[in-house]
């Protein structure tokens, strides 16, 4: 059997201390004039429009769901579907973009996870409350209306701003 003895440890103990130095010694903080032309380079994409594109997608489903199916339920059902995504989503925006959520990185990261948990169940709570809010409710409408809005977060990754080279 192999016994590790003292001075084979302390070597790999000291290590990432020295490297972790190393970088302190590397790091330099930027000036303002490259912090602005970093953020400039790395244009983000804001949570607003991405509830927004959500709402006029959610709206225009509906719109074309009264259009093919010339039933007014069917429409309200694709709404209230578009509804159960984009109001929990706003809720969560509204969260992240709080002075709380951005103090630190131990806040932040705390936020993401409560208003994460928070979004999802405004939505399970929606799910439910639906039978009594939307008169002839179609869950199969209201199903098309949810997944509809969803998939808005996959154009948002495809439409964000361009990365520029610095």
């Amino acid at each position: 059997m192999y016994k590790m003895t003292d001075s084979a440890v302390r070597p790999l103990a000291r290590a990432p201390t020295q490297a972790i130095e190393a970088d302190e010694e590397d790091f330099k903080p930027l000036t303002r004039e490259e912090a602005q032309k970093l953020r400039e380079a790395s244009p983000s994409l804001s949570p607003w429009w991405v509830v927004a594109g959500q709402l006029a997608v959610g709206v225009l489903a509906a719109c074309a769901a009264w259009a093919l199916t010339g039933r007014q339920n069917a429409a309200w059902s694709v709404l209230y579907g578009a509804l159960v995504v984009v109001i929990p989503a706003a809720l969560f925006a509204r969260g992240l973009m709080s002075r709380f959520s951005s103090m630190n990185a131990v806040t932040a990261g705390f936020s993401f996870f409560v208003w994460e948990a928070m979004k999802i169940s405004a939505s399970v709570g929606m799910l439910f409350a639906a039978p009594r809010l939307v008169t002839d409710l179609d869950w199969l409408a209201m199903l098309i209306g949810l997944i509809v809005t969803l998939k808005v977060y996959w154009l948002a990754l495809l439409m964000r701003p361009e990365r520029k080279t610095v």
